[in-house]
């Protein structure tokens, strides 16, 4: 694993921006389909190339080296020195603390493509499900006119916004695609996909909610 410009550190997990990155979009290509491999472990494993390529399917072990020196020259992925634990808890204890951390003033929510919400912190109860309401109808307007907001306009985001007059946005939705599944990751203010808490969000709806997950 020389080539590969890693450190000699034997495990790998996403940063934030892979995890974003491997779930924005539905499209595949070879590293997202390698980010959600790695996310589709219940724990974090280890830096072996041939293992690792063939779980993504990749027979070609230096076209695989070549995109694994990509996805970490992009810092897509970060090598740890010991194995780490997807959360097991039930999402209606994990979501709350993980989604706090998101938002620049604590509120966000979790909710799927039905319009109902896994989890929230900081909304009072009464917007929640009028938020959730609000980003499946979002989420499918995004799916409709795809055609034209990613192939006309080239617009690479599928996010859609409540902006202010100087274009601040006060309140974002963001479509998180899981496996065949789509969740709406909805805040206030600035988010914080940088924050820590966004790859275990990432990495527990991964692990759950994909067809096939790895478990070892």
């Amino acid at each position: 694993m020389a080539n590969s410009q890693f450190p000699e550190n034997p495990y790998l997990l996403p940063t934030p921006g892979g995890a974003f990155y491997s779930v924005a979009d539905t499209a595949v290509n070879p590293p997202r389909r390698f980010l959600r491999h790695l996310l589709s472990h219940s724990r974090t494993p280890a830096l072996n190339a041939e293992s690792l390529a063939r779980g993504c399917g990749e027979d070609d072990l230096d076209a695989f080296l070549a995109m694994l020196r990509r996805i970490q020259s992009m810092r897509w992925v970060q090598a740890l020195d010991e194995p780490m634990q997807v959360l097991d808890e039930p999402l209606e204890d994990i979501l709350p603390g993980l989604l706090s951390g998101l938002a620049e003033n604590g509120k966000a929510l979790l909710a799927d493509q039905q319009g109902f919400y896994l989890g929230t912190s900081g909304f009072p109860h009464e917007t929640v499900e009028e938020l959730a309401a609000l980003s499946a109808d979002l989420m499918n307007l995004q799916q409709r006119h795809r055609g034209l907001l990613q192939g006309n306009l080239n617009l690479g985001s599928q996010a859609w916004g409540v902006v202010d007059a100087g274009g601040h946005t006060r309140l974002g939705i963001w479509p998180l695609h899981v496996g065949k599944h789509c969740f709406a990751l909805v805040m206030t203010g600035t988010p914080h996909f940088n924050h820590p808490s966004f790859v275990h969000l990432v990495w527990t709806l991964m692990t759950r909610y994909t067809p096939t997950p790895v478990t070892e």
